[in-house]
């Protein structure tokens, strides 16, 4: 069986899937970052309620004392006779935190309170201010960063990045799963167009589980069809022979040598056929199943009986897990066929990375290009008028095209530098 990536059907489930997670995660962020804004913003003027309410009471009690208890990390506060802001920036943002700021304290909407940004050396922006206190001073104060966004979002965002993961990773899993059956579906459909038979498991949704018992019905009556009607043909053909051998029998006491001889070679020319077509038969429902195959000595066997008319190079050691019944008589069948129309074979065993691969060479006067395709079918010939002057029936090539499909090989060709064909076998393996 032939094994495929994934269906393009399950990498666009993946894509549009995937599409929908970042649209939500990009939705989520964007909405996270706008209540952010307001939640920095109100953030801000709480912090700035708290801070003069407080600072007025500590500067009352303790002036001195006041400006280091208020300032911290993120917040730095000076009392001054005069402010360091002396108006408010035309800010709507600005204007919003200050009236927020009479929202959280609304003693403080009497006082003056200006509001402005600062640049930082190193690119940020801080909130300054001035509020004048019920003694009359001033409180200068610096809130860092205001434009440090994220604080809330920030956590939220990898939280929703993190979920979405998740359900991506969760949700492919279960693509997967759901898409096995047709999975699947999809290699056995390609194994069945090659000439094999397999048992496709009835599982997954309901439609998939009707589609893989109707296709084994399909196929289970494909096979039925095909082996009844190679058998019919094989009877027929074993049928044949006894008229033939009648024939043959006639032929030898004929006293005409010229007669005796066309009625010959009709005989002999009946019985290549009929060889032939049994060879092409038997290929659509033999069945073999993978062993250790040394190729050198399975090829060396197959060209035993062409003695000198054969020849097998590029030997060394070819141990593969294969099919050697079905690879012997592809091979055969295109020994021989190099051999009748070039009056030689050379045979070459040769690997390359992986795959080993079975070369069959001959001098004759080779195929078109054109042609490579045409030649794979049964009785094709290249003569258009399909006469009988050249030799062969047209099923050599045929045959061992259909045994390397049903059992997951290949046959392919290319023209040799002298100018014959080269059929070239891609070893089926397991």
């Amino acid at each position: 069986m032939h094994r495929i990536s994934i269906p393009r059907l399950a990498v666009l489930a993946a894509v549009v899937f995937l599409a929908l997670c970042v649209v939500q995660l990009i939705g989520s962020l964007l909405f996270y970052q706008a209540i952010d804004r307001q939640t920095q913003r109100a953030d801000h003027a709480r912090r700035i309620a708290e801070l003069i309410v407080v600072s007025d009471r500590i500067h009352a009690l303790q002036p001195n004392l006041a400006a280091p208890i208020m300032t911290t990390g993120h917040l730095k506060a000076e009392f001054a006779p005069e402010p360091a802001v002396r108006r408010m920036m035309d800010s709507d943002s600005l204007r919003r935190i200050a009236a927020e700021v009479t929202e959280w304290e609304p003693s403080l909407a009497a006082r003056p309170l200006n509001l402005a940004m600062a640049k930082t050396p190193d690119g940020k922006s801080d909130l300054v201010g001035s509020v004048r206190l019920a003694d009359g001073k001033w409180l200068n104060f610096r809130s860092r960063d205001i434009t440090s966004m994220w604080p809330i979002a920030l956590r939220a965002s990898m939280l929703m990045l993190c979920t979405a993961l998740a359900c991506i990773a969760i949700g492919l899993i279960l693509l997967r799963l759901l898409t096995n059956p047709l999975r699947r579906l999809t290699q056995a459909a390609d194994a069945i167009g090659h000439g094999q038979q397999v048992e496709i498991r009835e599982s997954g949704p309901e439609d998939l589980r009707n589609l893989a018992h109707s296709m084994n019905v399909m196929q289970e009556r494909i096979a039925r069809l095909l082996e009844d009607q190679a058998r019919s043909f094989e009877a027929i053909s074993h049928d044949l022979r006894t008229p033939l051998s009648r024939q043959q029998i006639a032929a030898d006491l004929i006293d005409d040598a010229e007669i005796s001889e066309i009625l010959q070679t009709s005989i002999d020319e009946m019985e290549g056929l009929l060889a032939s077509l049994q060879g092409y038969l038997r290929a659509q429902h033999i069945s073999s199943e993978p062993e250790p195959v040394d190729l050198g000595e399975l090829v060396a066997g197959v060209i035993a009986p062409y003695e000198d008319s054969a020849r097998l190079t590029g030997v060394g050691k070819s141990v593969v897990e294969s099919f050697p019944e079905p690879l012997a008589l592809a091979t055969g069948a295109l020994v021989e066929n190099a051999i009748r129309f070039g009056g030689r074979a050379e045979v070459a065993v040769r690997r390359e990375g992986a795959d080993w691969f079975i070369d069959v060479e001959d001098t004759g006067p080779g195929i078109p290009p054109s042609h490579f395709e045409d030649v794979l079918t049964p009785f094709f010939r290249l003569d258009e008028a399909r006469t009988r002057d050249t030799p062969g029936f047209g099923l050599g090539i045929p045959t061992a095209h259909r045994l390397m499909m049903r059992f997951g090989g290949q046959l392919s060709f290319a023209t040799s530098p002298c100018g014959g064909l080269i059929a070239r076998i891609k070893v089926p393996l397991m």
